[in-house]
């Protein structure tokens, strides 16, 4: 008897519980009652019910009636070389800007289409410094609480794999570059996750550390950069146990496209980097497309570099109209554009076509979606999120893009032979950034980049780094 009205009590009280909460703002029974009502029950309804829960939803919402804006025509397009691959890390922003110089070499010295610069070997250095980076902030953050947005940000982000252009251009400005033969990925280079994990347990228990000797009275300045450099021994020995040292010198023999050995030469990274990718990256610029914030002016993100030393990210924001035919001057001239994109939206991955009529979703849930770009991105629905290359375009009579295509870094098996195509309406939507050479720039929008960019934080949603 005490059991039954122990139950009826404890029935009456999740009532009572559920009838509060519905005043707050819950499901009271009536509003789920008439939710439940709204379902129609149907053989339609059924039969689609039994499709989705058996099957993948992009195969059911594929739109076989866009199969036939699948082409692979292109009247502009720079020669492209053998695809590389990241393998399961999120080096896209260093394979896409190695990408964009191996393009400019392979010409110029006539090299076979699979050479390539060493990824693996700029990663060793952005490792370290981006490592060098979160301690140094801490350093300078160390009399911030703990909750402060910054130092929260900071020990939440302590170090990665993914990146920007900014980290090539300072990179290879610092440190040169190598062939890939010089320096070899590893496993652990294909598969990041582990060892960033890693570092990242080990950073934030030296970040506490600095804090903590920080806020011990009599602390100088120089004692914290002493054992930052111990720290930074560590980072080191962990790096070149995943990866190997990189090389000081080296000897490479270059060869033509044939194979045909030309020359053997000794070289250091920074007289190959001379020779094969001599690029003055004060002439790159990067243009982005974010409709949430005001067009034709600058902006840089706080602590969006890799080196501490270096430069954050700026970028020049401009409508798609006025992008595109800087980006088009570039491919007639045959030279490859670092670009990045939410890739994920509107893919068939079998064929490696992007393209918003991909997918009839609302056909399939009888459900329009109506959010444009500006909703998307300040809902956090949309953003940048991988870097590739920018190779080609295709014109119509009037000189208008109808279709873009990127060279990707995902092997030469994934897509269309390791290329993603995109309309020009995905592109419109989907497109975030592209780096141009200031010769495809117009005069009035390079001397904008000689204002005093907006300041925005590191945490802003648009700026996470591409992988």
């Amino acid at each position: 008897m005490k059991c039954i009205k122990f139950a009826i009590v404890l029935i009456l009280s999740a009532i009572v519980s559920f009838v509060a909460s519905a005043q707050n703002g819950g499901v009271t029974p009536e509003m789920l009652k008439n939710i439940q009502d709204s379902y129609k029950s149907s053989p339609e309804n059924k039969a689609l019910q039994n499709a989705i829960a058996g099957n993948d939803i992009n195969k059911i919402a594929l739109n076989f009636e866009n199969e036939a804006q699948f082409d692979t025509y292109f009247s502009h397009r720079v020669p492209s070389q053998a695809v590389t691959d990241q393998k399961s890390s999120g080096r896209c922003w260093l394979f896409t800007g190695l990408n964009v110089l191996r393009a400019k070499a392979i010409a110029k010295y006539d090299l076979p289409a699979d050479f390539q610069f060493s990824q693996v070997y700029l990663f060793f250095w952005d490792q370290l410094e981006k490592s060098n980076l979160f301690l140094q902030a801490i350093i300078d953050t160390r009399k911030s609480p703990m909750d402060d947005k910054t130092v929260e940000w900071l020990f939440k982000n302590p170090i990665g794999d993914g990146g920007q252009f900014t980290g090539v251009a300072n990179l290879i400005d610092k440190y040169g570059v190598v062939p890939a033969e010089a320096m070899r990925e590893t496993n652990s280079s294909n598969k990041t996750s582990t060892m960033s994990s890693v570092l990242s347990l080990k950073l934030r228990e030296y970040g506490l550390e600095l804090r903590e000797m920080g806020a011990k009275k009599g602390t100088t300045e120089a004692q914290l950069q002493q054992r930052k450099q111990e720290m930074l021994k560590v980072v080191y020995k962990i790096l070149a146990l995943n990866f190997g040292e990189p090389p000081a010198e080296f000897s490479w023999t270059q060869r033509d496209k044939s194979g045909k050995p030309v020359e053997t030469a000794t070289y250091t990274p920074a007289s190959f980097r001379d020779k094969y990718a001599p690029a003055d990256f004060s002439t790159f610029y990067m243009i982005m497309n974010d409709p949430t914030r005001e067009y034709y002016k600058v902006y840089e993100i706080e602590y969006d570099r890799h080196v501490y030393d270096g430069d954050n990210w700026k970028y020049l924001n401009l409508p798609m109209e006025e992008i595109a035919p800087m980006a088009i001057a570039s491919i007639k001239d045959s030279t490859m554009m670092y670009f990045s994109c939410d890739v994920g939206k509107f893919l068939n991955r079998d064929k490696g076509f992007m393209d918003v009529n991909n997918y009839d979703y609302a056909s399939l849930f009888g459900v329009d979606f109506k959010m444009d770009k500006k909703q998307r991105v300040s809902t956090f629905a949309s953003g940048s999120s991988h870097a590739m290359t920018l190779c080609a375009v295709d014109l119509d009579a009037n000189d208008q893009p109808k279709k873009w295509m990127v060279e990707n870094s995902w092997g030469s098996n994934y897509g269309y032979k390791g290329f993603l195509i995109m309309t020009n309406e995905w592109f419109n939507e989907y497109m975030f950034r592209v780096v141009i050479e200031s010769k495809y720039i117009p005069e009035k929008y390079l001397k904008m980049f000689d204002s005093k960019p907006i300041m925005l934080p590191a945490w802003d949603p648009m700026f996470a780094p591409e992988e």
